[in-house]
């Protein structure tokens, strides 16, 4: 205790603060890596004139918040007050629009990455620079702007996303992780900043238009992990702790996104290796060995923070569905006046899916609260049904909700391995499929077919990959690449509980998988039919 103590009070600590889409948190680790303290802030976004968004006021509120709950569990702890880190990294949900003028004003409410109002655009830039932009992209939003003829356009001086606003009005400097950047607008794995063609291609399609900025110019700096991305000001640690006790000229590292994270967070950095994330959305990333054959529309491509290639099956459905049911589950019991624990009642039902059958016995479902992209669908129904010979039991029932949160993320996933002959070695796990030790984990292995990690660290999140970013700035070698950082000072000795695929669990997913495919026209029957 009294050597953390020191270590807080001398800054040899790195701080990490991540907003994630229902909180934000910040994570102080030691000089080991670990996690020493932690404070966190909930909130959520708002439907504003039929746009996801959040109140900048509210981003300053919750950061202060989640800062203030961190010194106040370090005063706690270890009796010390929080002055100063050695290392501070920014990162939050990647994606998005947030644009500003010349006098730093915010010319439109910030449009974020869960708004699906680009279609247009998204398509038409696909189709220009043959590279796959996603609606969620700033790319897709600044050109649906134009074509939307918004009033706006003319007067932007800079576009950023969260993560880099917040970086820039810490440091007063417009940089970005480029991993982040590799979600604003396509990335040049090459040169490690943005494709020079593209940014050509988008000038000559706006030309017309008349604005007084290129692309490039509005764009922020790309940086790679380990590069010093500015200091902190005496105006931005006025910002994230107003008591006046934070001292200035910490360095920070570049801003990153949640996927770049997760994946510095699950040692899923180098080549051949791949994360999912499984929870109320889930993706599945792996880092490329070189460029895909064709574009996908289904496909992401975004980048580690250190810039090699990365292939993303996002989905925007995953465990929202199996949770409902569990929910009812819980109500049945309560009616019988028993006292449900939530922890042993996930757990009990999904150890009793690993007794059904391999292919779910002729069961079929549909996790798809809101629409899914990599299947086609711009709404969703949740969705159950059998044969009436299908083996209905508990078993089945429960199995075929988990395998089915992972459909959608399996359709993704054959288009990287079977079409475009992607290899991996082995998949990390994290998020809250995979709590109840051996299951999701089991049914994952099934769905890729590769082994599956789960590491106990995985639980620390997003926060704590900004974190081990910050001080790998800091700390790193001459010429000591990320993937080596990681391996040899963060997760030395750190094997996780490794599965291997079953067969029969393989065989029984690919007959599911099929069913699947062919059911699908059920779902689009019931999102034209039940209104």
């Amino acid at each position: 205790m009294s050597n953390l103590k020191e270590a807080i009070e001398s800054g040899k600590t790195s701080l990490g603060i991540e907003l994630g889409s229902t909180r934000i948190k910040a994570v102080l680790i030691d000089e080991s890596h670990k996690p020493i303290a932690s404070g966190s802030y909930d909130w959520e976004n708002q439907l504003e004139n039929g746009i996801w968004t959040y109140a900048l006021d509210e981003v300053w509120k919750g950061l202060r918040g989640s800062y203030q709950a961190l010194k106040e569990d370090v005063k706690n702890q270890y009796g010390a007050e929080l002055t100063t880190v050695g290392a501070l990294g920014i990162s939050a949900m990647m994606h998005g629009y947030l644009v500003f003028d010349k006098e730093g004003n915010q010319l439109v409410p910030f449009r974020t990455w869960r708004n699906t109002i680009t279609g247009q655009a998204a398509g038409e830039l696909t189709e220009l620079f043959q590279y796959n932009i996603p609606q969620r992209w700033s790319i897709a939003h600044l050109y649906q702007a134009v074509l939307n003829g918004e009033e706006h356009l003319p007067r932007i001086d800079y576009m950023t996303t969260l993560a880099g606003y917040i970086h820039w009005k810490l440091t007063g400097r417009r940089a970005m992780g480029v991993g982040e950047a590799s979600g604003m607008f396509p990335v040049d794995t090459k040169t490690g900043q943005f494709y020079e063609r593209m940014l050509n291609q988008f000038d000559e399609l706006v030309a017309k238009k008349g604005y007084s900025w290129k692309l490039k110019e509005i764009l922020p700096e790309v940086l790679s992990a380990g590069e010093a991305a500015g200091e902190l000001t005496e105006e931005g640690a006025k910002l994230l702790d107003p008591s006046g006790v934070l001292k200035v000229g910490i360095p920070l590292c570049p801003p990153e996104g949640d996927a770049g994270t997760g994946m510095v967070a699950t040692n899923s950095v180098a080549q051949r290796t791949g994360n999912i994330s499984a929870g109320t959305s889930g993706f599945a990333m792996i880092v490329l060995e070189h460029e895909l054959k064709k574009v996908h529309p289904e496909i992401d491509m975004v980048t580690t923070p250190d810039g090699s290639l990365v292939g993303m099956a996002h989905t925007n459905n995953c465990t929202s569905d199996l949770n409902a049911w569990v929910g009812l589950f819980k109500e049945f019991a309560e009616n019988f006046g028993m006292k449900v624990d939530m922890n042993e009642l996930f757990g009990t039902l999904y150890r009793k899916a690993l007794e059904g059958d391999p292919e779910c016995g002729g069961l079929l479902a549909y996790n798809y609260f809101s629409g899914e992209h990599v299947t086609g669908f711009e709404e969703g129904r949740p969705l159950f049904v059998r044969k009436p010979d299908s083996k209905f039991n508990l078993a089945n029932f429960m199995r075929v909700h988990l395998m089915t949160s992972l459909g959608a993320m399996r359709t993704g996933m054959d288009i990287l391995i079977k079409e475009e002959g992607v290899q991996v070695d082995e998949i990390v796990g994290h998020g809250g499929l995979f709590k109840t030790k051996g299951v999701g984990q089991r049914f994952v292995a099934a769905v890729m077919n590769v082994p599956v990690v789960v590491m106990e660290t995985a639980g620390e999140g997003g926060a704590w990959g900004i974190a081990l970013l910050a001080a790998y700035m800091k700390n790193r070698g001459e010429g000591e690449s990320l993937g080596a950082y990681l391996a040899d000072k963060v997760f030395a000795g750190e094997k996780g509980e490794r599965m291997e695929p079953d067969a029969k669990d393989v065989e029984g997913y690919d007959t599911f998988i099929q069913h699947y495919t062919e059911g699908l026209a059920i779902e689009r029957a019931a999102v034209e039919h039940l209104r």
